[in-house]
């Protein structure tokens, strides 16, 4: 046999194996391993009927629900210009989702729909933080511990929630502390387009704190709303992650009480006064949930309130916070108080994982303001929530030293070391990262140089490019050029991206302060045979809502019929459009241009939402330049359905794909328009759908 064939013969073996574990995974139904899991877990059940966490006569309807499979739920991206009812639960898991041959048209809508970022497949309860947050247009908002994204982008279209405003006052900073995981994060927010979005990687119990220029002053960037989903132990998420069934422990919880109290006692320093934190977790143990709670109310000596925030989502079934827990070792040994604990386990267990023993504080802290969400509540997964509210400064961050009855506008300080929450008057609270024990070993003192990514350039008003580009595209006078950016100092800008006014103040004011992993979005890529036609940069769809407020030339109007062409043929002579988009598009030279649907109020079966799509205008034909997904979408949105089999065969109607002249293509990408075969057909049955937030 001769080598060429024994490799494919290797080749073929690799992908049949490869295949094989790929069927006997899916036959598992939840991963490689997990067929062996047994749900259950005896110390799990015997902890939590001791805590009483669920109602008397429930905990065996609590286990059974915590036993069976999470079912699928989406959320519609809410700044789309869609209906209210943006939430739907599924009666489906899945796998169910994934493996049904019934459901393979629904699944690949999905699919779709999520890479165009007009959907998120998320967790119900990973919804409501967000919405507790109660976020508008001008918040300057930082989500602390955010990959892998999920409620980052719902944080996002909030900020982006009047869709005519093309740069929102407001901002999100993504934080995560693990690098490869920010690129997670940074993959969901390029799904959604913002230039008033920036991804970060730092320790959130150390994030560093920023500047700002206001009113020609440099002044600390306090957050109006932050976002605090804290690492938990996950005992919430049993339902999607199997193996938490056999690796449940106490000590998980234990081990992590620190770093949370220390992650949280971080976002309020960070809290503007009047401001509003969120804490959260996807664990059910009151030793992450109530206990930080109670650590940051106790130490914040009234400068932090627990808010009732049952009237923001008056649907919600969830019980209210507890008053009084116990703390367990993982042999099982109980503890009421911590004058209880042996002196040999104070490594292992802190005062503040207790409740407060004056009854009159407990009171006065309203724990039963927090919210814990039950699996067999509502068919979701475990959670748990509070809503923070800052009425002052925190004590030790008061420049006189008073205690809680500074005045609310006293501005805040700085901690006494940047970066680190660690402060004399707060022990309790810290003495947790100096026993090394509750979370990892303090973390390296970080690097502020020598980091990969490349640089975020701002370009000058007077920088060369410019002008063409002006030009070209007739940009109106308030064309905000001091936003525009690339990511090199040397050599030809290849890409151009534009970030929020707001943005950039933070970026040009902290470069040297915090690892930027990405920010802004694409509005221009270069095209290197532009040059003839007028521009050297073609425009980018990824940036096409972000520019078109300013863009008064090569717009050509477009009808139903034209969409259906220029997403279902790959480079169609100018004739294929209807008379009026064809004379309007031989009066333009060859070049980049914005393809725009306006919808008629007459023709209700039409799109009520306009539609702008980047082009190229050829010397005898025109293509659309946009991503395939997105092309999916706007198909769907003028009524041709799109499907693919899994074998990858595909009913193809567009029989002049390859019409225009190949001059035409001129220096652009196959990948980002190559044709898209359809068919019409109605879906196929999908299941129930229940709506969740309205």
């Amino acid at each position: 046999m001769g080598r060429k064939n024994r490799n494919r013969q290797r080749a073929q073996q690799n992908r049949d194996g490869r295949a094989e574990g790929k069927r006997s995974r899916d036959d598992a139904g939840w991963g490689a391993g997990y067929a062996e899991i047994i749900k259950e877990n005896k110390l799990f059940e015997h902890y939590y009927t001791e805590l009483k966490i669920v109602p008397e006569g429930e905990f065996e309807e609590f286990m059974e629900a915590m036993r069976e499979p999470l079912p699928a739920t989406i959320r519609i991206t809410g700044y789309k210009r869609y209906p209210d009812e943006l939430a739907w639960h599924t009666n489906l898991s899945r796998k169910i989702l994934r493996k049904s041959p019934l459901l393979e048209k629904f699944h690949q809508f999905l699919v779709s729909e999520t890479e165009s970022g007009n959907i998120s497949r998320q967790e119900a309860v990973s919804m409501i933080p967000p919405l507790l947050l109660k976020i508008e247009p001008q918040h300057k908002i930082l989500d602390m511990c955010a990959a892998p994204g999920s409620k980052t982008a719902q944080l996002i279209e909030m900020v982006h929630s009047d869709m005519d405003v093309p740069f929102p006052e407001g901002f999100v900073i993504a934080n995560d502390v693990d690098n490869k995981r920010c690129y997670l994060l940074v993959h969901q927010a390029k799904r959604l387009n913002s230039p008033c979005i920036m991804v970060v990687n730092h320790d959130a119990s150390s994030i560093p704190r920023l500047y700002f220029d206001q009113d020609g002053k440099k002044d600390i960037l306090f957050y109006d709303r932050i976002l605090c989903d804290v690492p938990c132990s996950g005992d919430g998420t049993m339902r999607k992650n199997i193996d938490v069934w056999k690796k449940w422990t106490t000590s998980n919880s234990l081990q992590l009480h620190g770093l949370q109290i220390r992650i949280a006692v971080r976002g309020v320093e960070q809290l503007a006064v009047g401001g509003r934190m969120v804490y959260s977790t996807c664990s059910l143990n009151p030793i992450e949930d109530e206990a930080v709670i109670a650590a940051l109310l106790e130490k914040s000596e009234g400068a932090l309130e627990l808010a009732d925030a049952s009237p923001d989502l008056p649907g919600l079934k969830y019980m209210p916070g507890i008053t009084s827990w116990k703390v367990m070792t993982k042999e099982g040994q109980w503890y009421s108080d911590w004058s209880e604990v042996p002196t040999s386990r104070h490594t292992q267990i802190r005062p503040t994982m207790f409740p407060p023993t004056d009854p009159e504080k407990l009171a006065n802290m309203k724990l039963e303001r927090c919210m814990r969400i039950l699996p067999h509540h509502q068919n979701t997964g475990g959670f748990f929530v509070a809503v923070l509210v800052k009425k002052a400064p925190m004590p030790w961050n008061r420049p006189d030293g008073s205690s809680a009855d500074a005045p609310v506008e006293a501005v805040e300080g700085e901690t006494p070391a940047e970066g680190n929450p660690s402060v004399p008057d707060t022990p309790d609270l810290l003495e947790v990262k100096k026993d090394n024990v509750c979370g990892p070993p303090p973390p390296k003192k970080m690097k502020l140089f020598g980091f990969k990514e490349d640089p975020f350039v701002f370009l000058t008003e007077d920088d060369p490019i410019f002008p063409s580009i002006q030009a070209f595209y007739d940009l109106s006078p308030d064309f905000p050029k001091l936003n525009v950016l690339t990511r090199t100092h040397e050599g030809k800008k290849r890409q151009l991206y534009m970030v929020s006014k707001e943005l950039r103040n933070v970026l040009l004011n902290n470069s040297e302060r915090m690892k930027v992993i990405n920010t802004g979005v694409k509005v221009w890529s270069r095209n290197t045979d532009g040059e003839q036609f007028g521009c050297a940069f073609r425009l980018a769809q990824e940036g096409i809502y972000t520019l078109c407020p300013y863009i008064r030339a090569r717009i050509i109007n477009i009808c139903v019929e034209d969409v259906k062409v220029l997403l279902t043929q790959e480079n169609p002579f100018l004739r294929k459009l209807g008379d009026d988009a064809h004379n309007q598009a031989k009066k333009l030279g060859m070049g980049s241009i914005v393809l725009r649907y306006l919808p008629d109020p007459k023709d209700l079966d039409a799109p009520q939402c306009p539609i702008d799509l980047c082009g190229w205008r050829g010397k005898t034909s025109i293509r659309a330049f946009v991503p395939r997904n997105e092309r999916l979408h706007y198909l769907r949105m003028v009524g041709v359905e799109v499907f693919h089999d899994k074998q990858g065969k595909r009913n193809d109607c567009s029989t002049e794909i390859q019409e225009g002249s190949t001059e035409d293509a001129v220096g652009l990408s196959q990948e980002h328009h190559s044709s898209v075969p359809f068919y019409d057909a109605a879906a196929a049955e999908t299941g129930h759908l229940e709506v969740l937030v309205g």
